[in-house]
């Protein structure tokens, strides 16, 4: 059965965002008259996932607010942010066993529904992670190079120099070696490598588009990106 569980990424300071995000969270930033954590919200909710799971740290206080009556459940870093992997970890117990699928809401996408897509082509047999990916030439808003490269047989590895793929912000990952990571804040790439190197890490590239709304610019590119939607039918 695919994941039933999504872990929505919304605990960081945003602070490529500069005075945006001085008084607000960055998940509370609006695009087109939505908030980017309830345009994540829609994305788990239209996808079927049950069980959706919201990290808070920084003006956490803020988005616990927006997120009443919603139906998901938080998962306090107080002390400190985790980043994505010890963030993961520590909300295990709220999104159950098992594969779970992560998102970010810093982003817009148009096109299919990033985690339909994953849960559909979700394969725990030949599988510990899916990771979306998006050609870099197609990507906007995010200058960085390419995170990954792709196989023929649909394997991921790190990418060399040159066109490639990039992250975009969606997967479904099997956390079971978090527990072995030692460190209580790190990052997902510590699982991915040893996924990567079990040869159980595959990609997805993603049909539609994607925006990064991790700058302040970002904010009308993503807007443009959704009125050629609107305007093309897609």
């Amino acid at each position: 059965m695919p994941p039933d569980a999504v872990m929505i990424f919304a605990a960081g300071f945003g602070t490529r965002m500069g005075a945006l995000t001085a008084n607000r969270p960055k998940p509370l930033i609006h695009v087109a008259g939505e908030a980017l954590i309830d345009r994540a919200l829609t994305i788990a909710k239209e996808a079927g996932f049950s069980r959706i799971v919201v990290n808070l740290h920084y003006l956490g206080d803020q988005l616990a607010t927006h997120l009443q009556g919603s139906g998901v459940s938080l998962s306090w870093e107080r002390d400190q942010i985790l980043e994505t992997g010890g963030g993961l970890r520590a909300a295990l117990p709220l999104l159950g066993p098992g594969p779970v699928a992560t998102l970010n809401p810093d982003v817009v996408w148009t096109g299919v529904n990033p985690l339909c897509a994953l849960r559909a082509a979700w394969n725990p047999a030949k599988m510990d992670a899916l990771v979306l990916l998006m050609p870099t030439a197609q990507a906007i808003g995010h200058p960085g190079p390419a995170d990954f490269s792709l196989a023929p047989d649909g394997r991921i590895a790190r990418a060399a120099v040159g066109p490639g793929f990039l992250y975009p912000g969606a997967q479904i990952i099997n956390p079971i070696g978090l527990a072995d990571i030692k460190e209580d804040a790190f990052s997902l790439n510590r699982l991915w490598d040893r996924q990567i190197a079990a040869g159980r890490a595959y990609g997805l590239i993603h049909r539609g588009g994607w925006c990064d709304v991790g700058r302040p610019e970002g904010i009308a590119l993503a807007e443009a990106l959704l009125a050629a939607r609107v305007t093309h039918g897609g």
